[in-house]
């Protein structure tokens, strides 16, 4: 097991290794596993990045962000702007069911409501607009909505966790209840408990995800 100091320099040092990241304005403490980030960047992706580098760091059990998005200059747009910016990258992606879903701009805030089939579309949606000049924050109102059959899907989900080469299956106990999908078990990681989600988003009919796993490196 790590100590408080090493794992908190063992984050500091995968926040300055990744490029996409300004690394020189950002604070991490940690403590019994837990991370927490602050100070500031420049745009919402640094943070949502920030946060991405911090998951991937062995021995890390939750994260608490509280890094603060500062955009200055010639980078700061009006919520007209950013509400029209998001349209158009809606309707521009492939993957986003555009005219399920709206948008409201708030001090470069943005809200995400609306219903889909998919949670790949969800996360496709808060993808198109995260890395718009000018946003300090998404919230992903959108809920899932599927309009295909409910099928028990245990089994398959559970051939998706084996053919996964970062997740360890035996670890992971999946239970479905109609539409609704619980794990339970333990992981080695954040990012092993990320590919479990995704992976159990993926099966056709889910429409919730109860997530009971524990990180035991």
């Amino acid at each position: 097991m790590k100590t408080d100091s090493q794992l908190r320099d063992d984050v500091l040092s995968e926040l300055r290794w990744r490029p996409n990241i300004d690394a020189a304005h950002i604070g991490v403490t940690a403590k019994d596993g837990v991370i927490t980030l602050t100070g500031q960047v420049a745009h919402f992706t640094q943070r949502s990045a920030a946060v991405s580098a911090a998951e991937s760091v062995l021995g890390v059990s939750a994260i608490a962000n509280e890094i603060e998005v500062e955009i200055l200059g010639l980078h700061k747009r009006n919520d007209s702007d950013i509400a029209a910016a998001a349209a158009n990258a809606l309707l521009w992606s492939f993957e986003v069911p555009h005219d399920k879903i709206t948008v409201i701009v708030k001090q470069g805030k943005v809200t995400l409501d609306g219903s889909v089939d998919w949670q790949y579309q969800k996360n496709a949606a808060e993808r198109s607009v995260e890395n718009l000049m000018g946003v300090t924050g998404v919230t992903n109102a959108i809920t899932i909505k599927p309009s295909v059959k409910w099928v028990d899907v245990k089994s398959k989900i559970e051939d998706a966790f084996k053919r996964n080469a970062d997740i360890e299956p035996r670890r992971i106990t999946v239970r479905t209840n109609h539409d609704a999908v619980t794990l339970s078990g333990s992981v080695a990681s954040v990012g092993e408990r990320t590919q479990a989600l995704r992976a159990t988003w993926a099966a056709p009919g889910v429409r919730s995800v109860i997530n009971n796993l524990t990180i035991v490196p």
